[in-house]
């Protein structure tokens, strides 16, 4: 078994500080840091030095981070290939996604292992994309689903596997009567002068609004915010401004109208499933794999 403490350590290397580690790990900071003691002393090195009002990591504690990834990864691996020679895996599997995954995509994941493998405990999770990773990395979730951002670990960072599932078009969201309502198709650069509505600042969605709009030329006039899909419908149903919806949203039934954006790509969230490093291999985490992919294939079919 692999010392926890080492994934306390990944943990305050993951976040830079010891409050914020303590806080994705469910711990106290006086905890974490009296574990990093703990290891430090066993070790017989310096794993945290004083930067300023923060810390750093030593170059012994790289060190120590660098093998503990690859224990971590040849572990999943392990038990990846153990679960592959039992007839019934058993014990808890967790899986997590941002809020639109949650509610579509998750639940008949959920309900595939559970008829599959009866002997497993399936929970599920809703999470933002920042958080799923954190969840990951602590050992308490199984697969992630998430939406590749800028401020997420990139595909290439070593702790985890992604692996893109699919893109969700983003559509445009206008009033009933509004001038493009009878368009097939629009583009962005067509509603650059309108009022927008978007997420709170910080937010996955808020982000993503403002890259498409940069990616078309413009910088969105944010007139309101909203974070909730139903909550921004009924503002551009009573005429405050325009939203673009992820198509694997559903709306409710107010007087608004949805027109499908053109584009070279077409705006889309790209939308990435995610294990720890090895963890791929694992005969549940391919059965919600292949059930995942089924699934967003028939909400979202191909062009």
């Amino acid at each position: 078994m692999i010392d926890p403490r080492l994934k306390v350590l990944q943990m305050v290397a993951h976040h830079g500080t010891v409050t914020a580690a303590a806080a994705a790990l469910n711990y106290t900071p006086s905890a974490v840091s009296y574990q990093l003691r703990q290891l430090a002393e066993e070790l017989g090195t310096e794993l945290i030095a004083q930067s300023g009002r923060g810390i750093k990591l030593t170059a012994a504690a790289r060190t120590v981070l660098r093998h503990a990834e690859l224990l971590h990864a040849q572990a999943e691996r392990a038990y990846a290939e153990l679960a592959a020679a039992t007839d019934e895996p058993s014990g808890p599997f967790t899986l997590c996604g941002f809020s639109t995954a949650a509610t579509h995509l998750l639940p008949p994941a959920a309900a595939a292992l559970r008829e599959h493998y009866p002997q497993i405990q399936v929970r599920v999770i809703e999470a933002e994309p920042a958080r799923c990773f954190d969840l990951l990395l602590a050992g308490e979730a199984d697969l992630a689903l998430v939406i590749n951002t800028a401020d997420l670990p990139p595909s290439a960072d070593e702790r985890f596997d992604q692996q893109q599932l699919v893109d969700d078009p983003l559509d445009l969201v206008v009033p009933a009567g509004h001038r493009l309502a009878e368009r097939s198709r629009v583009s962005l650069a067509d509603v650059a002068d309108e009022q927008w509505i978007v997420g709170r600042p910080g937010s996955t969605y808020h982000e993503l609004v403002r890259a498409a709009c940069t990616s078309a030329g413009f910088s969105p006039n944010i007139a309101h915010y909203a974070d909730e899909w139903d909550t921004g419908t009924a503002l551009v149903a009573h005429h405050f401004g325009i939203i673009l919806v992820p198509r694997l949203a559903r709306l409710h039934d107010w007087p608004v109208v949805r027109v499908p954006l053109r584009g070279e790509p077409a705006p889309a969230r790209r939308i990435l499933a995610a294990t720890r490093l090895g963890g791929a291999r694992h005969p549940v985490v391919r059965t919600a794999l292949e059930t995942l992919t089924t699934t967003a294939t028939t909400l979202l079919p191909p062009p």
